[in-house]
């Protein structure tokens, strides 16, 4: 499979702290799906990370781990890209810049060449993510566009993150994103449940991200979103 990450169409998201039934890596694995990214908010932890990485490594999948934590920012044989978010709607510095200075002030070997800087914008405010980053998700679309031209030709993170998180978002905040950047990647992830919401937000992001429909849905629901991007 192909661990370039700028022509992924949809990456499963596979959280640590969550449990998946027997047989379910296999599927998930044959689906279709580019990548797996290995992601979680809470209770997210080296040995339950480790223990996922053990699950879904031998597939042959390009592997992407999203560390929620410094602690969990690992480059162990097998992983093919660390994505590293800044949450650029929050007043906490925090989440902008300063886990990211703990990490290297306590870091003594950071392999850069796995390292992918993501720029969020999370717009659910019940998400776990959305309340741990005090992220503020009353954005219009030209809040976010603004977002995301600051992340793309200012900053110029390669990845766009819009994230939902659990929830289906406004497919014109989207595409008010997409029609801002001119560089990066636009990333999309949350509530996405079914094809028809697959390819509503695949027209205007570049990769798609499925998760909770992993666990909620089932395989067959992974597969038609697969089917509705590639």
């Amino acid at each position: 499979m192909h661990a370039n990450w700028k022509t992924w169409a949809h990456v499963t998201k596979l959280d640590p702290d969550k449990r998946l039934p027997e047989g379910a890596v296999e599927e998930i694995a044959t689906s279709g799906t580019d990548a797996l990214m290995l992601s979680g908010t809470l209770n997210v932890t080296r040995e339950n990370l480790h223990e996922l990485l053990d699950l879904v490594s031998s597939y042959g999948l390009p592997l992407v781990v999203e560390p929620a934590s410094p602690d969990c920012a690992i480059f162990e044989e097998g992983i093919d890209h660390l994505f590293v978010p800044s949450v650029l709607n929050t007043n906490d510095v925090r989440w902008v810049v300063g886990k990211h200075y703990a990490w290297l002030r306590h870091s003594s070997a950071i392999d850069w060449e796995k390292v992918v800087p993501e720029a969020y914008i999370v717009l659910n405010p019940n998400s776990a993510v959305g309340r741990v980053t005090g992220a503020n998700c009353s954005l219009s679309g030209e809040d976010v566009a603004a977002f995301a031209q600051v992340a793309d030709r200012y900053f110029r993170f390669p990845i766009v993150y819009i994230e939902y998180s659990g929830t289906y978002g406004d497919p014109a905040i989207v595409q008010a994103a997409s029609e801002a950047i001119d560089h990066a990647v636009l990333y999309y992830g949350g509530g996405i449940r079914s094809a028809e919401q697959a390819a509503e937000m695949g027209r205007y992001a570049d990769t798609i991200v499925v998760g909770n429909a992993v666990y909620e849905e089932g395989i067959d629901v992974l597969r038609a979103t697969v089917r509705a991007v590639q």
